[in-house]
């Protein structure tokens, strides 16, 4: 481990040249950098490289590796985990990075590694474009895409990851490479899900496609004691989903701060206007709701509708897996369950997953969960550190509570930092292996490690 000084001494050298900034503990701006989105990620870096080009990413991981020490890579610093940032290494802060690209003829758009989704999106929806990003406008997309990509589009379009065209990365030998179909096949197929196990991705190619700018949706929310019967809906409705509608189903609180449990249904309908409003009835028609915020809207703003509900430095405890099926057994343990949620920010979400993402084959990429069903998650917030203890008790509980009605599979994008077992080999199923040669080849000493980590094939 190289000492302050060294670091220090190293960080001097590299400045004149360096196009972001390189900063110090002691520096004026550092404080701000280390933070990540999670509030209970509290990490201090012994230098944060704050990268304006791929070059500057060559060179900070240059220094990393003179100096011998571990890196950990931010684009949004969403994860919930904290893998973005560490303790006593160098985070790669790909933030500065903010380039897009879009081509309106050829519908693609090329964006630096630094970009989030709110800022792809307003560049593309100038000229009525979208591809399927997340739904916080302020998740980074580097994150949401080599991890797979769920959002509103995705019913439709597929995940963020499908629609990738290519990634330009920079190895832990320096290298620079892009990886399409055509260059590097097997580094493309291992990035589309794999995450930032091969390299820092510091720019992707997407394909885009006619959407909006205004679609319908939005949330609506029934009162608590309405749970069976919107969960049972959300049920119903999900089996007969056309590829242009997506629908969420969420137990909450409502979003004025009052602690007020709501049965919510959130959705998007990205197809025409008459046929989307007729979709939207049936959600209106269950009694009378507590909020309906369910109309036309740019999509831009849909994919910011939920941020103030996630605000940068709340505490964050996620726990989640994937159900093949919501059962009556199900519905009733998630209600027990969030009777007994000690946050008012503190909800249980079924994200639906159908459509596009299904008619992609489990090996075609990374990514292997192909198979239409829902994304169970425990998702506590909370804001004072007073309440961490019995905030992450009550998502343990919960996720253990739920555990028997769990399919094999999950989502890596929403692994926490103190799985058991080996999570990340049970996310990738069938593809882990293939996964842990493609890394012995372009990664053999797991340099970089700091995320949701293939281990390489000896």
């Amino acid at each position: 481990m190289s000492s302050i000084a060294s670091v220090a001494s190293a960080a001097a050298d590299l400045r004149a040249s360096f196009g972001g900034q390189l900063l110090k503990p002691t520096d004026a701006g550092y404080e701000e950098a280390r933070k990540v989105h999670n509030g209970l990620v509290d990490k201090r870096p012994a230098l944060i490289a704050r990268c304006r080009s791929a070059t500057d990413v060559v060179d900070a991981l240059d220094l990393a590796t003179r100096l011998g020490l571990e890196v950990a890579v931010r684009g949004g610093g969403h994860n919930v985990a904290g893998r973005a940032t560490i303790d006593g290494g160098i985070m790669i802060d790909l933030s500065p990075m903010k380039g897009v690209h879009v081509d309106a003829v050829g519908r693609t758009v090329r964006a630096q590694g630094g970009v989030t989704w709110g800022e792809l999106n307003r560049e593309t929806q100038l000229h009525g474009l979208a591809v399927t990003g997340g739904v916080i406008s302020t998740t980074g997309i580097a994150g949401l895409t080599l991890g797979g990509g769920l959002g509103w589009l995705m019913s439709k379009y597929g995940l963020a990851l499908d629609n990738l065209r290519a990634v330009e990365l920079v190895t832990a030998d320096g290298r620079v490479l892009r990886a399409s179909n055509q260059e590097e096949p097997d580094l493309f197929w291992a990035v589309r899900g794999g995450g930032g196990n091969f390299g820092i991705a510091t720019s992707f190619e997407y394909d885009l496609h006619p959407v909006g700018p205004t679609v319908i949706g939005g949330p609506i929310g029934y009162p608590i004691e309405r749970s069976r019967d919107v969960l049972e809906f959300f049920r119903a409705s999900t089996r007969s989903l056309p590829d242009e509608h997506t629908l969420f189903a969420s137990l909450t609180h409502a979003p004025d701060g009052s602690g007020t449990e709501v049965a919510a249904l959130v959705t998007c309908h990205c197809g025409p206007a008459a046929e989307a409003e007729r979709a939207m009835r049936p959600l209106k028609q269950l009694g009378v709701p507590i909020v309906d915020a369910v109309g036309p809207m740019p999509y831009c703003q849909l994919n910011s509708m939920l941020d103030a509900s996630y605000p940068k430095g709340a505490l964050n405890y996620w726990k989640s897996n994937f159900l093949m099926q919501l059962s009556d057994a199900a519905i009733a343990t998630m209600i027990d369950c969030f009777a007994r949620c000690p946050t008012p920010m503190g909800q249980l979400l079924l994200e639906h997953i159908h459509g596009a993402v299904t008619r992609v084959g489990a090996s075609d990429t990374a990514f292997p969960h192909r198979q239409e069903c829902y994304n169970f998650s425990v998702l506590a917030q909370w804001m004072q550190p007073g309440d961490t203890s019995r905030c992450i008790s009550w998502a343990r509980e919960t996720y253990e509570t739920m555990r028997p009605f769990f399919a094999a599979g999950r989502y890596v994008n929403y692994l926490d930092d103190d799985e058991t077992g080996d999570p990340v080999a049970a996310a990738y199923g069938p593809n882990y292996r293939r996964l842990q040669r493609i890394k012995a080849s372009y990664d053999p000493k797991n340099f970089f490690r700091m995320n949701q980590n293939v281990r390489p094939l000896a």
